[in-house]
Order: C-alpha cells, then structure tokens, then sequence
C-alpha cells in the first residue's frame, strides 16, 4: 500500500472549543474488495472513530480484539495498538484533556490504554446519536465536519477548572519539561493537586505523562525523517541511548530495532500529512490552545 491509497483530510472545530479537540479528521482507505492492511498506532489522546463501510479490527492490550463495531472510541493510551483496516472511510475526532473534561463523565485513568465499542459502552453513549447523524447525511465533507462542530458546541459545559487543565497540557508539551516536580511549578500546583488533575483528565501520572512525551517526540522525529538511525532523533532528556531503549521497551513493547523494521502503511502516509496541514505529526504534541 502506498500513500495513494490513502487520503487524510483535517478540520478545525469551531473557536469556541479550541483546547478541546486534536482535530476532526477525515480518512478515506482505498483497497481492493476484501484487502487489508494493518499498523500500530502509537501512544495518543482519546479518540471516537466512525467507520463507514468495511470495518476495522484492533487488538487489545490483553490480546482480545475489538471487530464488528463501526464506532471504536479508546481512552488516553500509554502504549501502541495493533489494527488492521479494510477499504473504508472513517470520521476521527481526538480529545484533547480539556475536551475530555467537558465532554466526558468519567475519570481518563478509568479507560486509559482501553478499546471500546462506543456504540454498547455507557461511558460514550452520549457520542451514539454523533455516529447515526454521519451515517445518515449526504453532505459533502465540509458540512459534515461543521456538523461534527455543532454536536459538540449543543454539549459544551464550562468547566470550572479548564484554567489548570490548560496549564499542565501547555507544560506538558514544552520539550524544557522534564520531570514532575517542574510540571507542578509551571502549571502552579501542588504535587497532589496535579497528580489528581491528570488522573481525572490525562489518564495518567504527571510522570507517566512526561515519559510518553519523550517517547513521542523521539517517535514523531523517526516517522519524518524517513526511519533515520535512531541516534538521530533521540530526545535530548534521555540520559543515553540504554535509557531510551529501556524506555522504548516499556511503552512500546518491543525494541527499537524491531519497531524500524515494521511497514507502517497507515501512519507514515497520515503523521507526513498531518505535519504538512496541522504542524505537528502526532496528537501527543498539539499544544493545547491549537485549532
């Protein structure tokens, strides 16, 4: 499969939720009738993907897998996940932290590193009639996406503490970053506080966080720079080359090695495109004020 056959389109969710989504997304996969072609995704915020046509199958982390479904909707992950896709066309929608605060009632860290079928669990139930609305319009790209705006502008709900969840993202993203102590200062929070604040909205540890944005910058700079020798890319925080290997184990388990040697269809063509449209190849490292 090449990047022909596939087509990403990005769109900007209305100014007044700005900080709350990565973008709406269109991806369209052009295959031959019963083809498929699999990839990892990496480590990224919550997702709702409405899928029509085909379906996709992904698995687990525990190894079952999640097929049949045409609204997927995962939690905040710390980890990749392995998916196959057929031909399909597909709406995403990335939730940033302050989205999550105002669009969801559970705690991230309740479905983090989780794949779920949006349309039988309850914790994505409100996002149902979203999936049945797309499903059965006929406008073209554009309206759908301000559809997709407006579903979400009707929820919309202040949050009384979208000020600090700005602050620990806007942190969270600067590169200069690199320990949980200094994420509490620049956001001006105590420790408890902040570690409260990220369970509830991030899914994870302040420290967890961090480690995964090392991982994501190191990863992001790989897929780019067209697989270029590791040594190339290695975020500057990382100690030396033994402690980005451990790290690498841990969150993507596998090595670095191994993970070069895999095709990756899917996410090289749409990270290359994203970049190009949005800046920024990877969820993980959108700040949080970007439309």
């Amino acid at each position: 499969m090449g990047a022909q056959n596939l087509r990403a389109r990005f769109f900007a969710p209305p100014a007044e939720l700005a900080g709350c989504f990565t973008s709406f997304y269109l991806l369209e996969v052009d295959l031959a009738d019963g083809e498929r072609v699999g990839d990892w995704l990496q480590p990224e915020w919550a997702n709702l993907r409405f899928f029509f046509g085909a379906l996709p199958e992904t698995r687990r982390q525990d190894g079952t897998l999640l097929s049949g479904t045409p609204f997927s909707a995962t939690g905040p992950s710390s980890a990749p996940v392995r998916f196959n896709l057929p031909a399909t066309r597909m709406w995403g929608i990335g939730l940033l932290p302050l989205g999550w605060a105002r669009f969801m009632d559970v705690s991230a860290c309740s479905l983090a590193d989780t794949v779920n079928d949006g349309l039988t669990h309850p914790a994505f139930a409100n996002f149902v009639p979203l999936y049945e609305a797309l499903r059965h319009t006929d406008l073209d790209e554009d309206d759908q996406a301000q559809l997709i705006g407006a579903f979400f502008l009707a929820r919309d709900r202040a949050v009384r503490n979208a000020a600090q969840i700005t602050a620990v993202h806007d942190a969270l993203v600067d590169p200069a970053v690199h320990g949980a102590a200094e994420l509490a200062e620049r956001a001006n929070l105590t420790q408890r506080t902040l570690e409260r604040l990220c369970a509830r909205y991030f899914g994870f540890t302040p420290q967890q966080l961090i480690r995964r944005q090392r991982m994501m910058r190191t990863l992001s700079a790989f897929m780019l720079a067209d697989r270029a020798h590791w040594s190339q890319v290695i975020d500057l925080h990382y100690t030396d080359h033994a402690h980005f290997t451990h790290d690498f184990h841990a969150i993507m388990h596998m090595s670095p090695s191994e993970y070069a040697a895999l095709d990756h269809p899917i996410l090289g063509a749409f990270m290359a495109e994203r970049a190009k449209v949005m800046g920024s190849a990877a969820q993980t490292l959108d700040r949080p004020g970007k439309r």
